[in-house]
């Protein structure tokens, strides 16, 4: 079957079969379907959707186009975590280096940024000479002497998702639930984890705008997971606003550095300690999750989850001294905090007006392969359900010029609501996928 056929067939509402969807796996990755042909079958996937044996056949077929991971000479247990992505989403940089000073190994390939949302790789980045390029051995030797690795996907490993992550950023075909599962969970089975912890999110800042949703697609990743042999939990998560209070690469790193020194923003914390515990239980270290949680506390109080997250950005490449002195992150050239014009609750922000804001001042890609300014980004100063008094600090913005600036504190003011009223403030969590 042409590939032009397979488009048609999806564009009018009919389901793939594994041959074809292998066919076209095999295709793109080869070189052989160029991306306008494979952009167009996405937004038919997209807008036409996927059955449960299609998204099935589609992850699988994305494992099947490179190599996969065995991990079981390095440990009896490796775990993962992934989030769906969010704005102000640095929950990696504090859960792992947490895990994995409490004693269990945690190998994990990251993302870049996808639409408005932040990737971890573009975060650890900002540290001078953090290397985000490591190959399998280089990954498995890192693994096994210091207990963990962040780093990019290897273009051995599901090399079909690299390559549709970076055309979905970029083709507005990011929002589909059968290509994020499909792209979460084959670099999850490749990569060799035995157990994976999911952080879905939802909410306005979210690819899952409700709770079902997010519960259907946490639902979803789980049963694949498991039918492959993994233990999977997933979390349901908010993300109607940031999480925590940075948006933008350098300053999430920083705001990852305060809270492994055991304060940061309280949200940011709660939420860390969270899928730190989940990550321990799941991987046999705590009997539970409250157990879990409690462990990951202690790793945080005594030093050893900020010594952890050093070991790794030294082992990668990176500069030390920027995790010790955090001061030495530059500073953006414009730096301007946008005040409240009245009184009132702040009842509502749009997360992902914030995360666009972000691109648009050079903090994110708008086009594949467009570098990034890691400096730029906003910094809020409030959260939903806040009493907000007239003068009052909103939020910072971080900008490479004036225009920029302007530009974003409209954009983030435009998204901010204010009540006359008391709001309630919004909830962390909202479920638990077992």
């Amino acid at each position: 079957m042409r590939m032009v056929e397979l488009i048609e067939k999806k564009r009018d509402g009919g389901s793939l079969s594994r041959q074809e969807i292998e066919m076209f796996i095999q295709g793109y990755t080869l070189g052989e379907i160029p991306d306008y042909q494979a952009s167009a079958l996405l937004m038919a996937i997209l807008l036409r959707g996927m059955t449960d044996e299609e998204t099935r056949d589609l992850t699988l077929a994305m494992v099947a186009s490179g190599e996969t991971l065995d991990l079981s000479d390095i440990a009896d247990v490796v775990v993962d975590k992934h989030s769906t992505g969010g704005v102000g989403d640095k929950v990696s940089l504090v859960a792992a280096p947490t895990v994995a000073a409490a004693g269990l190994p945690v190998g994990k390939m990251s993302g870049r940024g996808l639409g408005f949302s932040g990737g971890t790789l573009d975060k650890l980045e900002s540290i001078p000479g953090y290397r985000v390029d490591l190959t399998v051995p280089q990954f498995k030797h890192q693994l096994r002497e210091i207990g963990i690795v962040l780093t990019g996907q290897s273009a051995n490993l599901a090399p079909a998702d690299g390559k549709l992550y970076a055309l979905r950023d970029v083709t507005g075909t990011v929002p589909s639930l059968p290509l994020i599962v499909s792209s979460i969970m084959s670099k999850k089975i490749a990569a060799g984890a035995d157990a994976i912890v999911l952080d879905v999110k939802v909410g306005s800042g979210a690819f899952m705008k409700t709770v079902d949703e997010a519960r259907a697609l946490a639902e979803h990743m789980v049963r694949i997971g498991r039918g492959v042999g993994r233990k999977v939990a997933a979390h349901i998560t908010d993300m109607n606003q940031p999480l925590g209070c940075a948006v933008g690469n350098s300053l999430e790193i920083v705001e990852a550095l305060e809270t492994l020194r055991g304060g940061g923003p309280a949200d940011l914390a709660e939420h860390s300690l969270t899928i730190a515990g989940e990550m321990l239980a799941l991987g046999g270290l705590a009997e539970n999750l409250e157990a879990g949680v409690e462990r990951a506390a202690i790793t945080i109080r005594s030093g050893a989850a900020l010594a952890k997250f050093r070991e790794l950005v030294v082992a990668q490449g990176g500069d030390g001294r920027y995790v010790d002195e955090p001061d030495r992150f530059p500073r953006a050239d414009y730096v301007k905090t946008i005040q409240a014009p009245q009184f009132g609750y702040l009842a509502a922000m749009k997360a992902s007006e914030i995360g666009v804001a972000v691109v648009a001042l050079g903090g994110g890609r708008e086009e594949k392969g467009q570098p990034i300014d890691h400096r730029v980004g906003v910094v809020m100063h409030v959260d939903v359900g806040d009493r907000v008094a007239p003068g009052a600090s909103l939020f910072t913005v971080y900008a490479a010029s004036p225009e920029g600036l302007d530009a974003a504190a409209t954009r983030i003011l435009r998204c901010m609501r204010l009540s006359d009223t008391p709001v309630d403030r919004l909830p962390l969590f909202y479920d638990r996928v077992v």
